[in-house]
């Protein structure tokens, strides 16, 4: 019913921000990404919405780019995550990282968002498998299983999306997962 508003930042609170549209004051829950890239109070604003109607409330929820409204949709049409919980999951995560998570089939990325239990991780990963882009998030650099096994080798070993990608774009694309692996260690170690 609502899908875009654009106006006036009139409050920041987080999860939740005012927006003042000609006069109407709209309050939209928003993810934790949206909000740290929100302009200063007073500023000029838009937000993609996706509009709530519950038995007890009528809430809208914004979102800074199309991506984290339809990662949002797909996830609250799975059976146990409700509005809340998604917003948790995309203020937990980007829509990149919960791609690269879903494609590479990694539960305990998932579990790391609060309020995110195991069981709730696996059907995540099962029912969403396919729907946010298979490819969506992994570094353009994963061009094989071996290199897609290398990057969840060193997310495994505790270090971040970016090193991670980094350190396998200087690996030659024909390499095996345990060479691979050793050679990607030693180019972080650096």
């Amino acid at each position: 019913m609502i899908g875009r508003l654009q106006g006036l930042l009139a409050e920041k609170n987080p999860p939740q921000v005012l927006l003042d549209c000609h006069g109407v004051g709209y309050e939209v829950h928003v993810p934790m990404g949206t909000f740290y890239n929100l302009p200063g109070l007073g500023e000029k604003v838009t937000l993609l919405t996706h509009f709530v109607v519950r038995e007890d409330a009528q809430l809208l929820y914004g979102f800074g780019t199309a991506d984290e409204r339809e990662a949002f949709r797909q996830l609250i049409k799975i059976a146990g995550v409700g509005p809340r919980t998604a917003l948790a999951i995309l203020s937990g995560m980007s829509v990149g990282d919960l791609a690269q998570a879903i494609s590479l089939q990694e539960a305990g990325r998932l579990v790391k968002v609060p309020g995110i239990g195991k069981k709730t991780a696996e059907r995540l990963l099962l029912e969403l498998k396919g729907k946010l882009g298979p490819d969506l998030g992994l570094p353009a650099s994963v061009a094989s299983d071996s290199q897609a096994d290398i990057l969840q080798a060193l997310l495994a070993l505790g270090y971040s999306d970016k090193e991670a990608a980094a350190a396998l774009k200087s690996l030659p694309a024909d390499i095996g997962v345990s060479e691979g692996i050793k050679q990607a260690l030693k180019a972080l170690a650096r």
